[in-house]
C-alpha cells in the first residue's frame, strides 16, 4: 500500500500557535513602530478619560451641628449624608422622589434628600434621625413608636419620624387624620400605616380616634 504524499505547507498546530502569537504581539507593538512617543500615547490616554467632576465648598448645620463639606456638583443630599458623612438612618428607596425613606428635615420641612443636590445645602440646616437621639436618648415620638410596634422591617421608620417630627413641631397635639394627612408621603412596605398614625397621635398626648386610620392605605399614598 503506498503512502499518501505529503501535502506541501502544512503546519503543525504548535507551529500556528506560535505564529499567531507572534501576529499579536507585533499587532501589539504597532504605535510604537510607528513611530508614536510612549508620552504622546499615554496623553491620548489621559484626554479620553471624562473630566473630574465639579466640586464646591459648601457650610450648613448638621444635626445642631455646623459644617463645611467640600461636596461633588452631582451628589444628593441622600448621597451625602450616606456615603460621606457616615449617617446611614437615612435610607434610599426608589431614589426618585416617591416613597419617602429619605426624608429629613431642611430648615424644619420635611423633603425627599435623594431629590435635593447637596450643592443646594449651602447655608441651610440639616436633621437627620440620627439628631432626634443625640445623646443615645430615644425622643418622646420614639419611644411611642416602639411602644406601638411601628417599626415592622424598619425600612421606611427613619423617613416616618422625620415626617412626624415636623408634624409634632407645627402642631403639637395632631388627631389621627391630620397625622395621616401629614404623612401621606411616606410609603410604608408593610402597610403599617395605622400603628404608624397612632404611635404620632399618643406622641402628641391626643385620643386616637377609633375609626381613624382603618384606611387600607393609612398614611400612604
Amino acid at each position: 500500500m503506498k503512502n499518501k504524499p505529503k501535502r506541501k505547507g502544512k503546519i503543525s498546530r504548535r507551529q500556528f500557535l506560535e505564529g499567531t502569537g507572534a501576529a499579536l504581539v507585533v499587532t501589539t507593538a504597532l504605535p510604537v513602530l510607528h513611530g508614536q512617543p510612549a508620552g504622546e500615547a499615554a496623553a491620548e490616554t489621559r484626554a479620553a478619560q471624562p473630566p473630574a467632576a465639579p466640586r464646591t465648598v459648601i457650610r450648613l448645620t448638621l444635626n445642631g451641628a455646623s459644617r463645611r463639606v467640600e461636596v461633588e456638583d452631582r451628589w444628593t443630599l441622600a448621597e451625602l449624608l450616606r456615603d460621606h458623612l457616615g449617617l446611614t438612618g437615612t435610607k434610599i428607596g426608589c431614589d426618585r422622589g416617591e416613597c419617602g425613606a429619605c426624608t429629613v428635615l431642611l430648615d424644619g420641612k420635611p423633603v425627599y434628600s435623594c431629590s435635593n443636590l447637596a450643592v443646594w445645602m449651602d447655608g441651610r440646616s440639616i436633621e437627620t434621625v440620627e439628631g432626634l437621639a443625640p445623646n443615645g436618648q430615644l425622643s418622646p415620638l420614639q419611644h411611642a413608636f416602639v411602644e406601638h410596634d411601628g417599626p415592622q422591617c424598619g425600612f421606611c421608620t427613619s423617613g416616618q419620624l422625620m415626617a412626624a417630627t415636623a408634624l409634632l413641631r407645627a402642631n403639637p397635639h395632631p388627631t389621627a387624620e391630620e397625622a395621616r394627612a401629614a404623612m401621606t408621603g411616606n410609603l410604608c412596605r408593610c402597610a403599617n400605616y395605622n400603628r404608624y398614625v397612632e404611635a404620632v397621635v399618643a406622641a402628641g398626648g391626643a385620643t386616637p380616634n377609633p375609626s381613624a386610620g382603618r384606611s387600607a392605605n393609612g398614611g400612604g399614598r
